[in-house]
């Protein structure tokens, strides 16, 4: 158990209020030494769940008024963290805030560290380290999808069908070890194999599903990757900045002026797609645009769809150099074909295009990057291509790549147990097998985790979190 009582800032910078949180066994006390309520009880003496409005002095006897606050009492076990808590909620002044914290630090309290109140929250009993994690994930979350895979996740979804999983395996495996307390009788059998074979299959159904689920989880989470490819001067940047509305990427006449990968993040229609900008294909003799052009194929390779830019007005010129050079990179990767500067063609040239492209499986669609011509279409094209799934708050979706992790190194012991169970081994080599499940599954709701996982898990979280 803590025996430090720790505070911090909870709130961003610049808003009209601003909350500090106080966490730990002299919590309420501490508050209490700084606190002068504007009538009745002192906080000591006061129940949880309970607002009292009051001031803040320099001094606790003839001080300076600091602020007119709030303050929020919880009380052990009934808080966020487990502990007794106080929310001191100031005006959102960045010098009033410093002044309450210096004062609370003064009276006995420490800084917390990044993520310490979860992290408590965890130790405490109160979350699982899934649940943990996913307040990280529910402070980052940037759209309705994220949003609502990090409240499914701290809801404990994902959590209780884990727990479900690790309960079949313990049982069985606590009847395996049995049959070694009774090893000098070979005919007994405590655990049924037909049985373990059974839960096997099941258990394995579950933990590919959770697996395969990673790659939405982890697309929804970070991301969908689209590389914009093309030609020299064929409007790729001046396609990234119509798309995010701004002018982040320089737009010259010139070519090669896009010499490294620009990239940046956009939500359409609830998913997020990150955006690469990369540097034109052509032969150079120039190093540094040689690079951006070796850069251009690693972020092919990288990305799940792949716009490919062609300046329509000038299609044949390397119709036939780039299609050797970009085909080869878009394999299993969903590509599409933007002719760009398409205002400047008649309907004859527009035919002549599709027919020249015809061999190549891929969407095709005309666009005006300049005069923003059918942005919308390509936007709506391009989220039919994600083709993500409805997700709700219910869907137990892997997104964190320590749990991905983790499965796999389950779904490999689940493996084993079931090559053991066919070729008959005994009960403790099986054994062995279900327990380096178990301990995967375990890794994963921080049911034996080692001090040096928490501290990684926790120093990512924000500081007053």
């Amino acid at each position: 158990m803590n025996q430090d009582t720790i505070c911090a800032i909870a709130t961003a910078q610049g808003g009209a209020i601003g909350t500090i949180r106080v966490s730990g066994p002299q919590a309420i006390e501490i508050t209490s030494r700084i606190f002068t309520p504007a009538q009745g009880k002192p906080l000591t003496e006061r129940k949880a769940y309970t607002l009292t409005f009051g001031k803040i002095f320099s001094q606790k006897e003839e001080g300076e008024v600091i602020d007119e606050v709030l303050v929020a009492i919880f009380r052990a076990p009934h808080s966020y963290t487990g502990e007794d808590s106080t929310e001191i909620m100031c005006h959102g002044s960045s010098y009033i805030l410093q002044q309450v914290m210096q004062l609370l630090i003064r009276n006995g309290c420490r800084s917390a560290l990044p993520g310490e109140y979860t992290q408590r929250a965890f130790l405490n009993g109160k979350m699982d380290l899934s649940q943990a994690e996913a307040v990280a994930d529910l402070i980052a979350s940037s759209s309705a999808a994220t949003h609502r895979l990090a409240m499914s996740q701290m809801r404990g979804g994902f959590s209780k069908e884990l727990a479900d999983l690790r309960n079949q395996l313990l049982h069985i495996t606590s009847l395996m070890e049995l049959e070694l307390d009774f090893s000098d009788h070979e005919e007994l059998e405590f655990a049924n194999r037909d049985e373990l074979n059974e839960l096997a299959a099941r258990i394995e159904q579950v933990i590919v599903r959770l697996a395969n689920s990673f790659n939405v989880g982890n697309a929804i989470k970070n991301g969908i990757p689209v590389a914009i490819i093309g030609e020299t001067n064929a409007g790729k940047s001046t396609l990234l900045n119509a798309l995010l509305n701004e002018e982040k990427a320089i737009v010259s006449d010139i070519h090669g002026t896009t010499r490294d990968v620009i990239e940046d993040v956009i939500n359409v229609q609830g998913i997020t797609f990150r955006f690469i900008d990369t540097a034109g294909i052509r032969q150079t003799t120039d190093t540094i645009e040689s690079l951006g052009i070796e850069r251009t194929f690693q972020k092919m390779n990288q990305a799940n769809i792949i716009l490919w830019m062609v300046d329509s007005t000038d299609a044949r010129g390397q119709f036939n150099e780039l299609k050797s050079e970009i085909l080869p990179h878009c394999e299993d990767k969903k590509l599409m074909i933007l002719f760009n500067k398409s205002d400047l063609l008649l309907p004859l040239q527009r035919e002549e295009l599709l027919g020249l492209f015809a061999d190549i499986e891929a969407e095709k669609l005309f666009i005006s990057a300049k005069k923003r011509e059918n942005i919308t279409e390509l936007e709506n094209k391009l989220v039919q291509m994600a083709a993500l799934p409805e997700i709700s708050q219910n869907d137990v979706i892997v997104t964190n790549i320590r749990h991905y992790e983790a499965l796999i190194r389950a779904l490999d012991s689940i493996h084993r147990v079931q090559e053991g169970l066919q070729m008959g081994l005994s009960g403790d080599l099986v054994s062995e097998d279900l327990r380096a499940c178990i301990e995967a599954l375990s890794d994963i709701i921080g049911q034996v985790p080692s001090s040096e996982v928490l501290s990684n898990i926790f120093k990512h979280f924000c500081i007053g979190k």
